[in-house]
């Protein structure tokens, strides 16, 4: 039996399976903070330091693709771990949801369900934020913080308001700091926003990271 190709309906294959989830999130958020859009229209790219944050992504996404090695900027070590891929249907799910090739001084507001919000902003953290504590100079009193960077304030002021809807959270601020924006929560704030990211059984997050928040979580 003969067919014509216009009789076929052919449906392009995806390596990820787009549907909501803590995983789905937590990655979403990774690819929002440290990830990068082709201009081609199909393929991405997570590079990061840390070969967890990449084993991690990867296993969220279900890729096999192999980890690579890449430099930076003008060094010849090859010192960052990367993960390409091409899907289509994700790339298309990406722009959807407002993401966008070139994205970090542009990237704006996002279409994150909020049941998921807490892991999306887990991912965010750990892709370009940190948890630091330190010790007051003069009264010694523990010191904790946490911060989101980024080239785009839109980016910065759709979370912080995110997080007030969500948390009822009035603290945090947003300034310039070495030509990137940074949203930051003391102490108190910190406290409750970590709790929500960090839930119980919660399974995807950087260790390092992890570390710090414990100590606070629960309270």
């Amino acid at each position: 039996m003969w067919f014509s190709i216009i009789d076929i309906t052919m449906k392009r294959l995806s390596k990820v399976l787009i549907e909501w989830s803590p995983n789905f999130a937590y990655a979403i958020g990774l690819i929002a903070t440290d990830g990068n859009l082709s201009k081609d229209g199909r393929h991405l790219n997570m590079t990061s330091g840390d070969k967890d944050m990449i084993l991690t992504f990867k296993k969220c996404l279900g890729l096999k693709n192999k980890i690579g090695r890449k430099t930076r900027e003008k060094s010849k070590i090859k010192k960052y771990f990367q993960v390409q891929f091409g899907d289509k249907n994700f790339y298309e799910f990406l722009l959807s949801i407002g993401l966008t090739p070139a994205k970090s001084k542009t990237i704006g507001s996002l279409n994150i369900p909020d049941e998921y919000f807490a892991d999306f902003l887990r991912g965010c953290i750990d892709g370009d934020g940190n948890i630091s504590i330190a010790s007051h100079p003069e009264s010694k009193h523990i010191q904790l913080r946490t911060r989101l960077f980024s080239a785009s304030p839109l980016f910065l002021n759709w979370i912080k308001n995110k997080i007030f809807n969500q948390l009822k959270i009035k603290g945090g601020w947003i300034e310039m700091k070495s030509d990137v924006y940074v949203l930051a929560y003391a102490k108190a704030d910190s406290i409750k926003l970590l709790n929500f990211m960090y839930y119980p059984k919660v399974e995807n997050y950087l260790k390092r990271k992890y570390e710090i928040a414990k100590q606070f979580l629960g309270e």
